[in-house]
């Protein structure tokens, strides 16, 4: 078996349902609190099945994804998290400097959803494939 790619995990409905359910609790219509959402994607070793889990909500333009949780039998294959603040007010949309840094450093891809649809960063798929251990790979 081997991890998803970015574009098998964009046609993925857990994954794309995981991206709206962040989305809609960013409160990205609430300038006083938008925030920035997201988790990590996970794939059992033996099923192929896709897991969400979340992390904790982060600030306006921050969000802390460095520990994923252990999830028996799965590994990590992506991260993912919302750029709530509006691109009409001078935000980018898409992936920061940091966004992509993270995702190589981490060696997994990164997806992003922002108010003009869904961007990625990092490599196009896990490094080294589902060998190692169930967080990010080494």
């Amino acid at each position: 078996m081997q991890p998803p790619t970015i574009m098998e995990l964009l046609q993925d409905a857990t994954v794309l349902q995981a991206l709206e359910d962040a989305w809609s609790d960013s409160a990205v219509d609430d300038p006083a609190r938008r925030h920035e959402e997201g988790g990590w994607v996970y794939v059992d070793t033996t099923s192929g099945a896709t897991a969400i889990r979340r992390a904790p909500a982060g600030g306006q333009a921050l969000l802390d994804l460095t520990t994923p949780p252990v999830v028996p039998g799965s590994m990590v294959v992506a991260t993912f998290h919302t750029h709530p603040n509006p691109s009409a007010e001078g935000w980018d949309p898409g992936p920061s400097a940091a966004d992509t840094h993270s995702a190589w450093i981490l060696g997994v891809p990164c997806l992003i959803r922002a108010d003009d649809g869904i961007h990625t960063t990092g490599p196009p798929s896990r490094r080294g494939g589902l060998a190692g251990g169930p967080g990010y790979p080494p």
